[in-house]
């Protein structure tokens, strides 16, 4: 944040200032009471399992000037938690000279505060949601837009009710154009965060089974993408994915102009004559009729729709597109989403940052693509939040595994299992093996792999194939000092 003083904080959070000097300059926003960056308001949380309160005082110590407190409500309950901070042996006085501010709801009044920190914000701002992909576009969406501004993008995964707000206070007043992300995960989010962005212009990636969970359907989760709207410039673009079976029959909200991108016909921006060459595609994209070939430097057919999005927002934003192009080329990558490392002539593919039925297809599809003749090796754990039909997902898995032979599978998870279930239904001979820990499957890639096996990690991130990935990495490392993992972008 930018010259924001607690007393600001207070009135946009409607709070009130218990402990403190409210002249006190606040430069950033906290939720971890263990890190810092300095001059921080330290926003403790109440989740399901544990509430922030308890941190404050540690938050504080670790370099918070200012705190939102529920827990207390006027400035004798302070002085008593700060009485109890000083019987436990520590000193009270750096506890004693921070900012209390006394609030209702610690989140609500953070969503607040990002609404005051938009209303400073005078940049465009292009927001970014979708099912799949969301990041990797974001992040394709910035390079191209980079070769006509300073780009700002969502650090990490700050795409939510708590993530949004403080992505609002952190963009920087020198920046030309900002690029963030929006998810949702439940009925209500993305109107919430919506209102929180006000975003100038807005861009929906696909509409998959992702969170079909907590939203009973398709036309459901298109819906709830929809209200990214809210709150949008007036004069704001809603660009739109053209091959998505949904968005391409949308109209958006309140004569808002829709732009399509894809590879349909019906696309201002398309893509044309795709092919892969060595996993990378390499296309023709036709923009408002002005043609340019693109090679990316990420792999997977996939890819080319979010390609073309960036294109599509470069080119309505007056970037020159042969620029936007090149910079897309540079392109190579977000950790754990398709990520190609060589270990000498070994290659790993990280794509374990998250998985759905489409993602996972995708991964399949490059690793297929890539080094003929090499052993190909799928490491393949659970698709999560995919609601009542999710075993059937994860044998539409195998089904496809079954028409496009891997050499080896290793299965991770109780849904994954489903996925062996697709191949033997099919009467497919490619051999798949259960294992029931990352462990096992670190042994196994210890005890089976070899120099030009091909390999593919992809599972929800909460199955942890990330930690697996880097374990295997290193261990490759230690054996063959030498062959230093080389990142290919």
């Amino acid at each position: 944040m930018e010259n924001i003083s607690v007393k600001q904080i207070v009135e946009a959070a409607k709070g009130r200032l218990l402990l403190g000097n409210e002249d006190q300059a606040v430069r950033a926003i906290s939720l971890d009471s263990r890190n810092m960056a300095g001059q921080d308001l330290f926003v403790p949380i109440i989740g399901e399992k544990v509430d922030a309160h308890r941190f404050i005082c540690q938050a504080i110590l670790n370099g918070a000037v200012a705190v939102f407190t529920s827990a207390h409500e006027n400035a004798a309950q302070v002085e008593a938690a700060i009485r109890d901070w000083e019987k436990l042996g520590n000193n009270p006085e750096p506890i004693r000279h921070a900012a209390w501010i006394a609030v209702e709801d610690t989140k609500k009044a953070l969503q607040d505060l990002g609404v005051y920190c938009r209303s400073r914000i005078t940049i465009p701002l292009v927001g970014i949601t979708g099912s799949v992909g969301k990041t990797t576009t974001r992040e394709m969406i910035a390079a191209a837009l980079n070769a006509g501004f300073k780009v700002y993008r969502t650090p990490g995964n700050s795409n939510s009710q708590v993530g949004v707000p403080i992505t609002m206070s952190e963009i920087p007043a020198a920046a030309g154009i900002a690029v963030i992300e929006l998810g949702m995960s439940e009925p209500g989010e993305m109107e919430k965060i919506a209102r929180i962005a006000r975003v100038d212009s807005a861009v929906i990636t696909n509409i998959g089974i992702a969170h079909i969970e907590q939203l009973g359907s398709r036309e459901n989760i298109l819906k709830e993408k929809l209200n990214i709207q809210e709150g949008m410039n007036p004069e704001g673009i809603l660009f739109l994915n053209g091959d998505d079976d949904l968005l391409k029959n949308v109209s958006a909200q309140n004569g808002h102009p829709v732009v399509f991108f894809g590879t349909s016909p019906q696309c201002s921006y398309r893509a044309m004559d795709v092919r892969l060459d060595e996993g990378y595609p390499v296309f023709t994209a036709d923009c408002r009729g002005q043609r340019i070939p693109v090679r990316l430097g990420v792999m997977g057919t996939h890819m080319v729709s979010n390609a073309m999005a960036a294109l599509a927002v470069a080119g309505e934003y007056g970037v020159d597109l042969r620029a936007a192009a090149a910079s897309l080329e540079e392109f190579a990558g977000y950790k754990g989403r398709q990520q190609v490392y060589e270990l000498g002539s070994l290659t790993v593919i990280d794509d374990s940052y998250n998985a759905s039925p489409v993602s996972m297809k995708a991964g399949l599809e490059v690793l297929v693509s890539m080094k003929p003749g090499a052993r190909k090796i799928a490491v393949l754990a659970d698709m999560k939040e995919l609601g009542p039909d999710e075993a059937a997902l994860h044998r539409e898995i195998g089904y496809y595994i079954a028409e496009h032979p891997v050499d080896q599978v290793l299965l991770l998870g109780d849904l994954a299992a489903q996925i062996g279930a697709g191949i033997a239904e099919k009467n497919g001979n490619t051999p798949f093996i259960r294992c029931g820990s990352p462990d096992e499957i670190e042994a196994w890639l210890k005890r089976e792999t070899a120099e030009g096996d091909c390999i593919l990690f992809k599972g929800s991130n909460s199955m942890r194939l990330g930690n697996v990935v880097t374990e295997f990495i290193s261990a490759r490392q230690l054996l063959s000092p030498a062959g230093e993992a080389k990142y290919q972008g």
